[in-house]
């Protein structure tokens, strides 16, 4: 497994190929997990050392192997981990009005710093329950992760699965030419399938 230690979030600039989608940030999660960290917070147990492995239970369309993707974007998203004021504002707002005020202060401070990252390489073929990707750091950051994490992986391993198997059925010598931006779901969704089908 690939290790990244210590994922930085000082908002120095990405060392990767490209930037982030603005769609993922601390907020793209459930709301069960924004509760589950006050349930944390309350009881004294935010930094518990944690560790949740990510893994999938079937292979895509029916298929014998998926290909693991996303990484990337797994590492952006936890590098930046942050709550702006305006996600905040926005918990004030959704959050049951009992929820202690020094709660939103420390999820305004709250990053990703303390949390490390082992992940098998981008493009490896996987199989389930292996897990892709170990998380490890203190309960609550991991508990805020999971969901987007789980995205992350999910629809990134879905796509590079998928351009596998059409390169499996057409041969190594038929030239596949990728046209993901026509058909996806919104702009992202083309340029993100455009990636993942390279993968």
């Amino acid at each position: 497994m690939a290790e990244v230690n210590s994922v930085s979030t000082n908002g120095g600039d990405i060392p990767w190929r490209c930037r982030q989608n603005g769609v993922i940030q601390p907020l793209l999660t459930d709301l069960y997990q924004i509760t589950m960290a006050y349930a944390y917070w309350k009881s004294g147990k935010i930094n518990d050392v944690t560790v949740f492995d990510l893994f999938f239970r079937k292979n895509p369309f029916g298929g014998e192997f998926t290909i693991f993707a996303g990484l990337e974007e797994c590492l952006k998203f936890l590098q930046k981990f942050h709550y702006s004021d305006s996600d905040i504002e926005y918990l004030k707002q959704t959050l049951p009005p009992t929820i202690e005020s020094d709660f939103f202060e420390f999820l305004r401070q709250l990053t990703a710093k303390d949390v490390t990252v082992y992940a098998i390489e981008e493009g490896s073929v996987v199989f389930p329950r292996v897990p892709l990707l170990r998380v490890d750091g203190p309960l609550i950051i991991v508990q805020l992760v999971e969901t987007t994490l789980l995205t992350l992986v999910n629809y990134a391993s879905l796509m590079a699965t998928n351009a596998a198997r059409y390169r499996m059925a057409a041969g190594k010598n038929i030239k596949l030419l990728e046209f993901g931006l026509r058909r996806a779901q919104g702009p992202d969704g083309g340029l993100s399938a455009s990636k993942y089908s390279y993968i």
